[in-house]
């Protein structure tokens, strides 16, 4: 029942007899049609390879790490930090692009820059973007200037999240994290998202200059069925220079992984650089496992940590 103030009031039993649109898996389980998800991890870790991949199979129809997409959808990349050339140079690794795939290179554009935290940026995205299904916008240092600080900026942001959830449309989003391996910003963000993922290093770091991590499940909301368990996954270029991913599952959590790297005799600040995490974090894991007996106290003794 609508009244004067333009609220929908309805009883239990009127929501449950509604006719309300069906949520659209877009990248099954991952991504639905109203999920805002973001994708964090540290500086060179591969988060813009793991956001084209994921537009890519999205526009496709394809699948990227095992997820699969049902149909070919509408895809809008909204690019704030590499520009037209690496874009094109990293589009180039996977072969001929879907037709779907829309791309907005940060410096082919004229105006001022895009700042999504402001109605003024929102309205010119919104006006130029052909109704895309999925939008991703990597990073929001830059299109949002998250980088700041300012927590208004994020309020700004998450009611146009809000706005496209209401219109059956999902965002990803790609952020930074701070010198302590955490996210940028407020942790009033995860009130709006629907997924929450992190990139972070293997124990055994990277093999060559290729994107190489692994994806760990933060917040997984709307999901049923079994948890979404953590991903190892590397991109590899074959001979020909064409890139294709190889993938499985993570060794272990960061929690048993910190662990491990402490019983081998490493210091606090070896174990952190190892897993890509801040000190800070580090400490806290340590503190975990030594209180679930996950560590043996011979071989920390061996090396004195700062």
């Amino acid at each position: 029942m609508k009244n004067a103030t333009g609220l929908s009031v309805l009883t239990a039993a009127e929501l449950l007899a509604a006719d309300l649109p069906r949520r659209a898996d877009l990248l099954a389980p991952l991504f639905a049609s109203d999920t805002a998800a973001l994708v964090y991890g540290p500086s060179g870790i591969g988060k813009s390879f793991f956001a084209l991949s994921v537009a890519w199979a999205v526009a496709s129809g394809g699948s990227f790490l095992g997820w699969r997409a049902s149909r070919p959808r509408r895809v809008l990349y909204v690019d704030g930090e590499l520009g037209a050339v690496s874009l094109r140079e990293r589009l180039a690794l996977f072969g001929r692009p879907p037709k779907g795939l829309m791309l907005s290179p940060r410096d082919l554009g004229t105006g001022p820059l895009l700042d999504l935290s402001e109605e003024a940026g929102i309205v010119r995205l919104m006006a130029a973007w052909n109704d895309p299904e999925l939008v991703v916008l990597d990073a929001l240092s830059t299109l949002a200037g998250l980088a700041s600080g300012d927590p208004e900026r994020w309020d700004r942001l998450q009611r146009f999240l809000l706005h496209q959830k209401a219109r059956r449309r999902a965002v990803l989003m790609v952020h930074h994290v701070n010198k302590e391996g955490e996210l940028h910003g407020t942790t009033r963000r995860e009130n709006a998202l629907d997924l929450l993922m992190a990139l972070r290093r293997p124990e055994q770091g990277l093999r060559s200059g290729n994107a190489r991590f692994e994806v760990h499940f933060e917040k997984t909301r709307h999901r049923g069925g079994a948890p979404l368990m953590p991903v190892l996954a590397e991109l590899q270029t074959d001979e020909r220079g064409r890139g294709r991913w190889l993938w499985g599952p993570a060794a272990g959590n960061r929690l048993e992984r910190a662990a491990v790297l402490l019983n081998r005799g490493l210091t606090a600040c070896e174990a952190a650089d190892a897993l890509g995490i801040g000190r800070s974090t580090l400490f806290k894991l340590k503190a975990e496992a030594r209180a679930r007996g996950l560590l043996t106290g011979g071989l920390l003794n061996q090396r004195s940590e700062p």
